[in-house]
Parts: structure tokens; C-alpha cells; sequence
């Protein structure tokens, strides 16, 4: 994919996709963590409008989008890309790197971050071993799954043995093509989890940024009851 490639002297960009139905800390933190580990310049967030390999969010990818932006405004290093967030349009992951690469420099790192659960399932996303030369993929995993091995297919274990590397020493050289696994620190927050809560009409304080926690309310997101407890 990137034939004769010097030694690039651009900083690597992290790309993390999915629907966040909403966005909470739980992301947010690993966006971070990821950032600082991998040394990105930036985090560039995709959403997903509509998913492909999940069932259909809960709230419209604009109520998505609002949440998303308020929660990234705080942090310059995170960026919000919509290429991806139209509702009514198949979410495909090749597409947004087709997208970025287009808008970016020749030789520029990508580097795409999952979950190791998200991993698993790799092999069915669409194109899936062009999306493992068009960008690197950082593999990011608690310490529960770091002690449970790597319980995946055949084909990823031999697609992983082939492009394992250590990021530290690969991703100032190549722009893509690499797998890394980094590990993060365990945060028991998801959006399931929120949306239970905001459908039972229990707090959700302290799982995501006010802003987000606010929008959800003034909208009635997640419940169609309106509660008069402070979430």
C-alpha cells in the first residue's frame, strides 16, 4: 500500500469510531489514555449513523453528533468527523479511511482504535484486510482480557501474528499496515449501562460530562417518560 516509504516525520492521528449512544466518560478516558500511550497528535472521532455490525442506535445521529461535540470541546487534541454519520447511509469503516487518507498528507500514520471485543469480530467487517493496510490498528485491552489470551478465530490469530509490532518503534517509520495492543486501565462505564439507568429514572451523574447529561434531559433521550429526578 505504501511502497518505498522514507521515515515519516508526521505524528501519528488515532481515529475511533462508533456509535457512542451517548458518549461518557468511559470513551472519553480511553480516547485519552490512547492518545498519551501512542503519542497521537490528535483523536479523530467517526460515529456512526448507522451501524453495520450492531443493532440501530437509540437517538438520531444528530442528538449523537450534539452530545459528541460538546463532550470533545474541552480537549483540543479530539477532533468530531461526520463523515460516517448519516442515518440512513451503511456505516463502513473503509470508507472513512478512504476519506481521511484523501485529506491528509502522503505517508501520514493512521492508527484505527477498538476494543480487543470489537477485534474479534474483525474479519466480517467490510474489506477488512484493505482497512489493515490503509491505517494501523491499535488494539486496546483491560487487564481481565490481558490475562484471557486471545480467544479469536484462526484467521486473526495468523493475521495478528503477521503484523504485530511494538508502536514505539513503528509508528514514526510506516503510515499503516501494523497491529499494536495497548493496554488501558479498567472503567466500568457503558452506555448501555446509561441508557438502563436514564430508562429507569436513576442518576447518571459523574458517567458523562454535565453538557451531555443536560442535552439528554431537555431532549428526553433514552425514555419516554420524563422523570423529575435530578439524572
Amino acid at each position: 500500500m505504501f511502497p518505498n516509504m522514507s521515515e515519516s516525520s508526521l505524528t501519528p492521528i488515532g481515529l475511533f469510531g462508533g456509535v457512542f449512544d451517548p458518549v461518557h466518560y468511559g470513551h472519553l478516558r480511553l480516547a485519552e489514555e490512547a492518545r498519551e500511550a501512542l503519542g497521537l497528535s490528535k483523536v479523530r472521532w467517526l460515529p456512526a449513523g448507522l451501524p453495520t455490525h450492531r443493532e440501530k442506535p437509540r437517538a438520531d445521529s444528530r442528538h449523537r453528533l450534539a452530545m459528541l461535540a460538546m463532550a470533545l470541546a474541552e480537549n483540543a487534541a479530539f477532533e468530531l468527523d461526520d463523515t460516517l454519520a448519516a442515518d440512513d447511509v451503511p456505516a463502513y469503516t473503509i470508507d472513512a479511511l478512504t476519506h481521511v487518507r484523501g485529506n491528509e498528507e502522503q505517508g501520514q500514520p493512521l492508527v484505527w482504535l477498538m476494543g480487543a471485543d470489537a477485534f474479534a469480530h474483525f474479519h466480517t467487517w467490510r474489506r477488512w484486510q484493505e482497512i489493515a493496510e490503509q491505517c494501523h490498528i491499535a488494539i486496546l485491552t483491560r487487564p481481565e482480557e490481558n490475562e484471557g489470551g486471545r480467544p479469536w478465530p484462526e484467521v486473526l490469530r495468523r493475521f495478528v501474528a503477521e503484523r504485530e509490532a511494538d508502536h514505539r518503534e513503528i509508528l514514526a517509520k510506516e503510515p499503516g499496515g501494523r497491529i499494536f495492543f495497548v493496554s488501558m486501565p479498567a472503567l466500568d462505564i457503558s452506555s448501555s449501562g446509561i441508557r438502563a439507568r436514564l430508562s429507569a429514572g436513576t442518576s447518571v451523574r459523574y458517567l458523562l460530562p454535565d453538557s451531555v447529561r443536560e442535552y439528554i434531559m431537555r431532549h428526553n433521550l433514552y425514555t419516554s417518560v420524563h422523570h423529575s429526578q435530578s439524572f
